[in-house]
């Protein structure tokens, strides 16, 4: 395996075109047992339990078509049957597996396609990007009903020297 292998993949580059022209640098298309796997390592990997379906399968066909090295299908096929198996045991599969460029795919491919879907921002509450609408400090940055309320209080005390200069 090359040092190139071995390199981690940085989002930027899942939005290039890397395929080979020589081999043509489209695999084939994932087997229903391989499709099943990704969802489940997806599943797994990035555990959101009131998520839908939805979410994982679009992430699973962003990570088929950032397959550009063909690695997906065979990482898929040596994880083997994860029918059975409870999450902790998925987990020490893909622990196992994690230096293998099919991992980095998946996991490099996923943290963006899994966390850019809107769907995801919507059930974990994100409102989107602020810049657009002039910024989060006037459009309720701390409107966060979870948080306790601010307690601001003035200090009327003996100066402290350790926070005032000159003293």
């Amino acid at each position: 395996m090359s040092d190139a292998q071995n390199e981690p993949i940085e989002p930027e580059e899942l939005q290039l075109d890397q395929a080979d022209p020589e081999t043509g640098g489209t695999p084939e298309p994932l087997t229903d047992a391989q499709q099943a796997t990704l969802f489940r390592v997806l599943r797994v990997a990035y555990p959101h339990p009131s998520f839908p379906d939805g979410p994982y399968q679009r992430t699973s066909a962003a990570v088929q078509q950032a397959d550009s090295d063909g690695v997906l299908a065979a990482g898929l096929d040596a994880l083997g049957d994860l029918d059975g198996l409870d999450d902790d045991a998925v987990t020490a599969k893909l622990e196992a597996v994690q230096a293998e460029p099919f991992f980095r795919l998946v996991h490099s491919t996923t943290v963006v396609a899994l966390y850019d879907d809107h769907e995801v921002w919507q059930l974990l509450g994100y409102e989107g990007s602020s810049f657009e609408k002039g910024g989060y400090l006037h459009r309720g940055f701390d409107d966060l009903a979870w948080l306790p309320e601010v307690r601001i209080e003035e200090y009327d005390g003996e100066p402290r020297v350790e926070i005032v200069k000159g003293a």
